[in-house]
């Protein structure tokens, strides 16, 4: 499953931060930023649901997109 998630990561200092937290993890899951749209969407591809996982680690702030 293809999650979607707007979020708070707005710089290289943040995304560093996200990176090093998705990494830890989700090691076996496919992500990726994309800081160029607005809403700084953040793709997950899991099996797993990672929207519990991610609010629960609160380095920082996604809120998923339907």
């Amino acid at each position: 499953m293809i999650y979607v998630f707007k979020t708070s990561v707005d710089s290289s200092t943040k995304l560093e931060a996200a990176s090093a937290l998705l990494h830890k993890l989700l090691p076996q899951t496919l992500w990726n930023f994309d800081l160029e749209d607005c809403d700084n969407i953040l793709r997950i591809d899991s099996e797993l649901n990672v929207v519990e996982l991610l609010a629960d680690n609160g380095i920082f702030d996604c809120v998923e997109l339907e």
